[in-house]
């Protein structure tokens, strides 16, 4: 009884101190500034570089990524990392000069300046929208609240702790915009990482480093046709999803795109990727290794498990602070952006031009809460979480991604192609990825493979389609050499009015 009381109360002092430091450095924000959406949704274009890799660490770093890898209790899980750094440099050289060229708030203003059109803008936003509410906040939220249960081993039911981590996300991303946002991910994120370091040295020392026993396939870095990734995906599929996320996902690349300029926005992207190298895969791969040896196969109970074995009471409850807080900071940081996707490419385009963008965001944001709450028993059925996102945002990634190629290296593509386009691959994987298809894998490819052949046709299907619907030859035009976003005059036909 008296080292649970020591645990929640550490728990509950550095989670009020990483509030207090966050209200601190934000508190001076100008939330009447007279454009709203760059206050509330790029904090104004003034984070600084190390927010700016604080808030990419952090935003992708959280209990899906932690409880989820470690639940695998394979080192193959730390390929995701590794190549996640590529993505990050695709960002910093290729994605984010072009987003700060035609000052883009959102990664898919981008399509509307590129194709000259407002309807791909809005399909691709709710697309992005979508993957928030379904995949991305539901999917925190479960395996946030799982650790927290599996950590302080309390009988108090599973949708109690998560509606709890729902209204502190939700007060963050209503009353702070993304500047709160990033503080305190930085914050958090320098403790967190502090914090599974002390871990993962703990749970070493627990075996004495040794890791005998262990079977092979569970200590390799070349996975076999049978293993979660095959060596052989990362010569194809895997690159391209973490193009995607990194490059032109909403919920990264916004913090990036907050920078007062394009130097300062690449350090903070640098950064992020030294850590994402030097650190992160050791920490979401070792301790569920370890966590096998001691305890068998115990899936995404694996990191709870360890982390509540190596580590002193007191030293858990700052543990436990830091993993609420990387839980709070990812669902807020999916809140603010799924929200900016919302006002900015929707509601300003469609319903209204000029709405108060703090309460319009406010309600949207309750929206997502409710609906991230309502599908937790769905991700409660899931064998392994990491992989379950994984999959499902498959049916969205590489449809998207080829949007965004098309608009970046031709010029002259009808827009309604590209969204056929969309619409072909989201169709496409779909009946060849998941079992309830009659078109389920054929020829028995992995889902990342399938990723990579869902690319490739949706590029295409926008091609093909642009010259033989629309009648429209597509040129090579790269958007970064561009003067302009726009089409030359008269090459499209699919103006707005």
């Amino acid at each position: 009884m008296f080292s649970s009381t020591i645990q929640v109360s550490v728990f509950v002092f550095v989670t009020a101190l990483i509030g207090f430091l966050t209200y601190l450095s934000c508190r001076g924000q100008n939330r009447n500034a007279q454009n709203q959406n760059r206050e509330f949704f790029l904090a104004g274009g003034g984070l600084a570089w190390y927010f700016i890799a604080g808030s990419i660490t952090l935003t992708n770093l959280s209990t899906d990524q932690l409880v989820g890898m470690n639940g695998n209790q394979m080192a193959l899980l730390s390929l995701w990392e590794f190549s996640a750094v590529v993505g990050l440099f695709v960002l910093a050289k290729v994605f984010l000069p072009v987003y700060y060229k035609f000052k883009c708030t959102t990664t898919t203003e981008l399509l509307e300046l590129r194709y000259n059109d407002k309807h791909i803008r809005a399909v691709i936003s709710v697309l992005f929208f979508a993957g928030s509410a379904l995949i991305f906040c539901p999917a925190v939220i479960y395996s946030g609240s799982l650790f927290m249960q599996s950590m302080f081993n309390v009988e108090l039911p599973l949708m109690y702790i998560a509606v709890i981590f729902v209204v502190v996300g939700a007060l963050y991303a209503i009353f702070g915009g993304l500047r709160a946002v990033a503080v305190s991910d930085t914050y958090s994120g320098v403790l967190l990482l502090t914090m599974a370091v002390i871990v993962l040295i703990l749970a070493l020392q627990a075996i004495d480093y040794n890791f005998d026993g262990i079977p092979q396939e569970r200590l390799t870095l070349i996975g076999d046709n049978d293993s979660p990734i095959p060596w052989h995906t990362l010569l194809t599929g895997m690159i391209f999803i973490q193009m995607f996320y990194w490059g032109t996902n909403q919920v990264i690349t916004q913090r990036a795109m907050a920078a007062p300029s394009l130097k300062e926005a690449q350090k903070g992207v640098f950064a992020a990727a030294g850590i994402r190298l030097l650190i992160v895969p050791a920490i979401i791969v070792i301790p569920g290794i370890v966590s096998y040896k001691l305890f068998g196969d115990i899936g995404d109970s694996a990191y709870g498990k360890i982390v509540a074995t190596v580590l002193p009471d007191w030293l858990s409850g700052v543990f436990a602070a830091a993993m609420a807080a990387a839980v709070l900071t990812t669902f807020n940081s999916n809140l603010n952006s799924a929200t900016a996707l919302y006002v900015c490419d929707i509601h300003e385009s469609y319903v209204n031009k000029t709405p108060n963008v703090p309460k319009l965001s406010g309600y949207v944001t309750v929206l997502l809460c409710l609906i991230s709450l309502a599908l937790i028993p769905v991700y409660q059925q899931a064998d392994s979480i990491i992989n379950l996102v994984q999959k499902l945002y498959g049916l969205l990634s590489m449809p998207i991604l080829s949007v965004f190629i098309v608009g970046l290296l031709f010029r002259n593509v009808h827009a309604f192609a590209a969204i056929g386009a969309v619409t072909f691959g989201v169709s496409f994987y779909a009946f060849v990825s998941f079992e309830a298809s009659p078109f389920y894998a054929p020829f028995g490819l992995h889902y990342i493979h399938l990723m990579f052949a869902t690319l490739v046709g949706c590029v295409s299907f926008a091609l093909i389609v642009n010259r033989v619907i629309f009648k429209q030859k597509a040129e090579f035009s790269l958007a970064l050499n561009s003067d302009s976003p726009f089409e030359e005059e008269g090459t499209v036909e699919n103006k707005n009015a």
